[in-house]
């Protein structure tokens, strides 16, 4: 019998418009929407502020979006963000990117993402809880969540190994199944749960400003409000990240120069009127303010919701005491769809670094199937040990300043590349130029500087684990 070759030499182009649209959306929805709105409640108090924290996270993730546009169709090549980067600025710029990715950014969202599905599906099968330890040694503690955790990584792993076709059609299938959630919990929570007294109670405090405190709510005006909507965008942002992750997958994507463009505008703009109109159900559906020592639903409100889970508490009136299953089942749709799309995209960014000798040589080997699958392995492996180490959450916190600060980089991008390649060729251009880019760069720039001063844990700890990556870069290269 002849040996089949262990690895192609090129990717196959198999994802369409549909297919690149499904990755940016169900790359985008996990369990965030359904659990950041109530931290959102507690840092600006009404509902009108809430909504401004949601539009502004929408507004800039689709000036974001339209101007990545151009830097997709000028450089259609598999890594997306990470070869902007580099070819923008020199490869030290580009690795402590694909560093960052590696360390926190990726692989740290693919371990919070699937131990989220985890912790939901302990919802309806009560021997998944993390008090249920399997195995105990020292500091290593291996919960029944963590076992299911790294299995669906490593099952979704396994899945993206087989081909693009195979891992498009489960993100396809998940992606598909979590907009139809969504949508239904819009029309269910205006207007079939809604609940007058909610309606009423947020009306009367539609733009009365407060944070929730111990010892009840303090008013906010002037610049005291400004800095209580950007803290609040921490959850909504990362809420609405992963859009780029498209452009990671360039090299399979059919007409790539046009396909990611518009895959990047539509799936944004869905996300965003989404997220949006899910926020209108729930504020028409529980009251904003509540007590931490509330006993209904409707006394804890939409700021101390059981566990933040406020999706849960907004189809209680509708579900009664099923609320919690079905909201389990729900989110469990929704993040292990949004892994999928994490797993396939984030595993060509290392694919490309080791392509540019920045990598393990071996992880730029396409398998039999024409994708990285020695790449996918590797991120799995690394995200499962995430799992286990129970820091994942702690390094997502960090690293959201870091993750600004590249976004400002791959935008300040297109005016490198504007100067530097005036004549190439760029079939679509950034929506706006250059009033739009540079918004964002003045808006994401103010967000880290608030952040900067109100959460510094939000800022120096992801500076320096971008930092660590200088010398490892150095000792690479010697190597």
């Amino acid at each position: 019998m002849t040996a089949q070759p262990a690895t192609t030499s090129t990717f196959r182009k198999s994802l369409g418009l549909f297919d690149s649209t499904a990755i940016v959306v169900g790359s985008m929805i996990g369990s965030g929407i359904f659990i950041v709105s109530s931290d959102i409640a507690r840092n600006v108090g009404a509902p009108g502020w809430l909504l401004v924290t949601w539009l502004a996270t929408a507004v800039l993730t689709l000036f974001a979006a339209m101007t990545y546009g151009e830097l997709a169709s000028l450089f259609p090549h598999t890594g997306g963000q990470y070869v902007y980067i580099r070819k923008a600025y020199n490869p030290l710029v580009g690795f402590l990117y694909g560093w960052a990715s590696l360390l926190v950014i990726q692989s740290g969202t693919i371990a919070a993402v699937a131990m989220a599905f985890a912790k939901f599906t302990g919802v309806l099968i009560p021997w998944i809880g993390e008090k249920n330890i399997l195995f105990e040694w020292g500091f290593l503690k291996i919960s029944t969540v963590n076992l299911l955790a790294i299995g669906s990584i490593l099952l979704l792993t396994f899945i993206n190994t087989r081909g693009i076709s195979t891992g498009k059609f489960i993100q396809n299938l998940f992606t598909s199944t979590k907009v139809l959630i969504l949508l239904g919990m819009i029309v269910a929570g205006i207007f079939i749960t809604s609940n007058i007294e909610a309606v009423t109670l947020n009306r009367e405090i539609f733009w009365d400003a407060s944070k929730a405190g111990p010892g009840g709510p303090v008013h906010l005006a002037g610049f005291a409000l400004v800095a209580g909507i950007v803290t609040a965008m921490v959850g909504s942002l990362f809420s609405s990240d992963a859009w780029n992750n498209i452009t990671f997958t360039s090299g399979e994507v059919i007409n790539p120069r046009r396909n990611i463009p518009l895959s990047l505008i539509f799936g944004t703009l869905i996300v965003s009127i989404l997220y949006m109109l899910v926020n209108v159900a729930y504020l028409q559906s529980l009251p904003l303010r509540g007590a931490a020592d509330g006993i209904s639903v409707a006394e804890k409100g939409m700021q101390f919701a059981v566990d933040d889970r406020i999706g849960t508490a907004a189809m209680h009136g509708l579900l009664g005491g099923n609320a919690a299953l079905v909201m389990a089942v729900l989110i469990m749709i929704s993040t292990f769809g949004c892994n999928n799309g994490l797993i396939l995209s984030g595993a060509r960014i290392y694919y490309a670094m080791a392509a540019d000798g920045l990598f393990f040589k071996k992880a730029g080997d396409l398998n039999s199937k024409g994708v990285p699958g020695r790449a996918l392995v590797f991120q799995g492996i690394y995200s499962s040990l995430l799992c286990l180490s129970g820091t994942y959450s702690n390094l997502l916190d960090y690293v959201v300043f870091t993750v600004l600060l590249f976004y400002i980089l791959s935008i300040a991008a297109v005016f490198i590349f504007r100067h530097k390649m005036p004549d190439a060729e760029r079939p679509f251009k950034a929506i706006g130029y250059p009033v739009i880019p540079v918004l964002y760069i003045i808006a994401v720039l103010f967000i880290m500087i608030v952040l900067a001063v109100y959460k510094p844990l939000y800022s120096w700890p992801g500076l320096i684990i971008v930092a660590l990556g200088i010398p490892v870069y150095f000792l690479w290269k010697r190597k």
